[in-house]
């Protein structure tokens, strides 16, 4: 009990937010990909290569803003080598994404051995004005760093642009039947590779997050398994912006909370608190999307399918 009065819970909402980004950015990103019909499980691969690129040029430049471009270049580049394989020379989808995995891991470890120890320069947040000054709600919801409004703003258009916007129905027909859509006349293979850098873009910031903002600074293997994590949340969301932003904030919750426990002392064993998030997290999605019927309905027909253009 002592533990839980001595914690500062105002601040510990302001870095939830922060703690939540980089996957709520990856998770956003990877929802585009799969509603188009593709199963991407090299987000961990690239949110990492994301992450020490974003790094790499925030040092060398002295503007993190420049380092975001670059991880996202960075995330788009290596998801396109993805898109490649499994979109026009057709290999299977979970094996080329789990290879994506472990090359973004050993290409980010050899980028990095040069960055070991160097701070990067810290991305100012913005203190939104008249609103940052109110109690409480402030610090909580308007002094961040403009990464974070723009991962919210994200969540947002994605869900406006998959909800009401032509071009957004059609990717989700890509997504429900990409053979019914190749006969409509549309460009099937275009518009998957479009959702795959769209989603790789995405992965690398969040990876740069970690590197340029939540950290800051390069270690090997940072991400920590947040590109599953953020995997996870978007198929317990059952494929809603909306829900992978609960999601996210969920586990950026936990996450900061076990933090601030073993910070005040708690008496229970590390390990068990560092797991926590993950179980956490996964315990209440899974409560969630508990209904296998609405699941199943939420998901895209086409998830996983190879597209033939001659078929």
């Amino acid at each position: 009990m002592d533990a839980l009065v001595s914690i500062n819970w105002v601040l510990l909402a302001a870095s939830l937010m922060v703690a939540a980004t980089p996957i709520l950015l990856a998770a956003t990103g990877e929802l585009v990909v799969e509603r188009a019909g593709v199963l991407n499980l090299g987000v961990e691969g690239m949110m990492i290569l994301g992450a020490i690129s974003g790094f790499a040029v925030g040092v060398r430049t002295g503007a993190p803003i420049l380092g975001f471009a670059a991880a996202a270049l960075a995330g788009a580049a290596l998801s396109l080598l993805f898109g490649l394989l499994t979109q026009i020379l057709l290999s299977n989808q979970v094996a080329t994404g789990l290879a994506l995995t472990l090359f973004g891991l050993g290409l980010s470890a050899l980028l990095g051995q040069g960055y070991v120890g160097i701070k990067t320069p810290v991305l100012a947040d913005w203190n939104v004005p008249v609103l940052s000054d109110i109690p409480v709600i402030g610090p909580v919801l308007f002094r961040h760093d403009p990464i974070l409004y723009l991962s919210l703003l994200l969540v947002a258009g994605v869900w406006a642009f998959l909800r009401h916007t032509r071009a957004g129905l059609i990717l989700r027909a890509v997504g429900e039947s990409h053979d019914a859509a190749h006969a409509l006349g549309y460009r099937v293979v275009a518009i998957r590779l479009a959702a795959i850098a769209f989603g790789g873009a995405l992965a690398g910031m969040g990876g740069a997050y970690i590197s340029l903002v939540r950290v800051p600074q390069w270690t090997e293997g940072m991400t920590a398994g947040a590109g599953w994590i953020a995997l996870a949340i978007v198929v317990f969301a059952s494929w809603k912006p909306w829900r992978v932003l609960l999601g996210a904030y969920l586990f950026g919750g936990i996450a900061v909370l076990q933090l601030n426990l073993q910070a005040a002392g708690l008496k229970v064993p590390v390990e068990i608190l560092s797991m926590s998030p993950y179980l956490v997290t996964i315990l209440v999605l899974v409560i969630i999307s508990s209904d296998r019927s609405r699941a199943a309905l939420s998901a895209p027909a086409a998830l996983g399918r190879t597209f033939h253009a001659s078929s």
